[in-house]
């Protein structure tokens, strides 16, 4: 199967995203009978079906943008006639300002419009663009099916099922980034690269700005943030290593810094071995602070405590290999996952120096770290899900692709390495320009404090009905992930503008990228807690937990007793167990009885 190339063309701006589907009325046409359209079969129907459930098992969003919601609609009318309502609700309620209403009046629209020539490939289309695969282990059909290709359907039809497939945001963010942001994504060669580097260069970046923090539940934090991307072996996740040279022209400063330190240091110490054979009472100078951003991660606990105080607190440790530190954290000497632990949230750390005796106390630890590794390498580091360092990390899940990279293609001839050591000179004058002004506070506005209550307080309730109480660290620690993102987007933000602000409002552009990463952020999170539960606890729960959430998140918005069971059916749910499943969500507020035998959900 060919994978759709990566065209740095797709970054150009596309214009503002409309905040909810637009109610403006189109021509009016007569309406043309609801009866599906002959030309397709009923094995069709059953694709179109299983295509959607297997879109409402990953809560995908494949309407963003008016036109592809427009054109989806299409696709459904063309198909299916007003037998594609319900797929319409079923496919566009994941867009987060869904409404019943709007839903239904666009698909009036799209019943009345004619000569539009768009068909249902552009449904199968859709969903191969968000990541959805669109292969069914099915025996090859008598006749020809639509494919998103345009050919005429059999390739790939006899193919095994894709594996889940995660959630991108990359695309969501086209045209939206802070310019350095925006250089790093252009080098990305898939939409998944996209990320892995999206998140990479903000992790990173947020070990370099000391000089911002914001005010979340009454403390006071820094953008620090700690990354982990798995992917099995060969995936592509050693492209994560480019992000580092993001942060060495700063690195390299402060070793210079040292250096020099030293220089001086040396010259002060031989005079002072000459002048105390004179006078035994002077005092020896004092060996200058260890500088440095990057700490190794191959390092004694004490080591790294030691590097952090004499940069002020602040550090970042960037492993390409996430069994490097999970060896250290095994061993007696290395073991500071507890400051891990507590360097998220900046708690004090304390430690003594042997040399000396010397007691050290680090009272506002900032730590960011940026690791890859394969899943079985997390197991290594974080033993399961229930650890607190599992919270702490933003998680993202690379899928294996089987795929042939062009090794030898060269769009320029400046390397990959050349443009990020670029890119990081650009950083290193934003991260100058702070270091010489006084800590800038960040903030939200009210309007995007309402905005994230309202996500995290229903993201939060439904999360635990699925999952328990275990998940719900990683959704609230989500919350502090998703400010910091926003803080990193927005410092950013002041090397376009130049500005020299005395405090930092969040723009809504950035505001909304920093929720479009989290919406992804929590699929990647879960995955990684499913296989963790299930490796290591041999817990059936957590398959127990992934079916609820398949479930839950493919019931339409109102439906009755008769169609939750079928949707029960074809899920391989009892009767009883979908009944249970009912009541108990009922109870808890995730669902309303409207009557007996109606229901709809409360959270969207």
């Amino acid at each position: 199967m060919s994978k759709k190339k990566f065209n740095p063309e797709d970054w150009k701006d596309p214009g503002p995203a409309a905040p909810a589907p637009p109610k403006a009325e189109q021509a009016k046409q007569p309406a043309r009978p609801a009866a599906a359209n002959p030309s397709y079969s009923a094995t069709l129907d059953d694709q179109i079906e299983r295509l959607t459930a297997r879109i409402e098992s990953t809560a995908t969003d494949i309407t963003a943008g008016y036109d592809h919601w427009r054109d989806l609609g299409f696709a459904l009318t063309d198909a299916l006639g007003e037998n594609g309502r319900s797929y319409y609700h079923r496919l566009s309620r994941f867009y987060p300002g869904y409404s019943e209403q709007e839903c239904d009046a666009q698909y009036d629209k799209c019943m009345r419009a004619r000569g539009h020539g768009i068909t249902i490939r552009t449904l199968f289309h859709l969903a191969k663009e968000n990541g959805v695969s669109v292969s069914f282990p099915t025996e090859k059909p008598q006749q020809n099916f639509p494919s998103p290709d345009g050919n005429d359907g059999t390739d790939g039809m006899m193919e095994i099922a894709a594996p889940e497939s995660m959630p991108t945001f990359s695309r969501e963010l086209y045209g939206h980034l802070p310019g350095l942001l925006d250089e790093v994504a252009r080098n990305a060669r898939s939409d998944e690269d996209a990320d892995v580097l999206i998140l990479g260069a903000l992790v990173t970046w947020s070990a370099c700005l000391g000089k911002v923090y914001g005010v979340y539940d009454n403390k006071k934090v820094y953008p620090n943030l700690f990354l982990y991307v798995t992917a099995p072996a060969s995936a592509g996740k050693g492209r994560l290593s480019l992000c580092r040279r993001l942060a060495q022209p700063i690195h390299d400063q402060l070793r210079q810094l040292y250096r020099d330190d030293m220089d001086e240091y040396r010259v002060q110490k031989a005079r002072f071995d000459q002048a105390k054979k004179k006078n035994p009472d002077l005092e020896p100078p004092e060996e200058p602070p260890l500088r440095m951003l990057i700490i190794p991660a191959n390092s004694s606990s004490t080591s790294v405590y030691q590097i952090l105080s004499d940069n002020g607190g602040g550090g970042l440790m960037f492993e390409t290999e996430g069994d490097t530190l999970a060896n250290v954290f095994a061993s007696d000497y290395g073991n500071y996952s507890d400051g891990f632990r507590k360097a998220f949230h900046h708690e004090p750390i304390s430690y003594t120096r042997r040399k000396d005796r010397e007691f050290v106390e680090l009272l506002r630890p900032r730590l960011s770290a940026v690791l890859s590794g394969t899943p079985r390498q997390i197991s290594a580091l974080i033993p399961d899900a229930e650890n607190g360092l599992f919270s702490r990390f933003i998680f993202y899940y690379l899928n294996f692709r089987l795929e042939w990279i062009d090794v030898f293609a060269r769009t320029s001839n400046t390397t990959l390495e050349e443009i990020f050591d670029d890119i990081g000179y650009g950083f290193l004058e934003l991260y100058q320009r702070l270091e010489m002004q006084p800590e800038l506070e960040f903030s939200l506005t009210p309007g995007q404090q309402s905005a994230f209550h309202d996500y995290y307080r229903s993201t939060q309730e439904q999360y635990y009905y699925l999952f328990g109480e275990d998940i719900i660290g990683s959704v609230r620690r989500l919350g502090l992930i998703t400010f910091r993102l926003a803080m990193v987007l927005s410092a950013l933000r002041l090397h376009d503008t130049g500005e020299v602000v005395t405090t930092l409002i969040c723009d809504d552009e950035d505001f909304q990228s920093a929720m479009a990463i989290a919406r992804a952020l929590i699929r990647h999170t879960v995955r990684v807690y499913r296989e963790l539960s299930s490796a290591d606890l041999g817990k059936p729960a957590a398959e127990r937990s992934d079916r609820q959430q398949q479930f839950l998140s493919s019931l339409p918005a109102t439906f009755s007793t008769q169609a939750f069971l079928q949707l029960a059916g074809r899920l391989g749910i009892t009767q009883p167990t979908a009944e249970r499943y009912i009541s108990a969500w009922c109870k808890n507020g995730l669902l309303h009885r409207i009557k007996q035998g109606y229901y709809e959900k409360t959270q969207q």
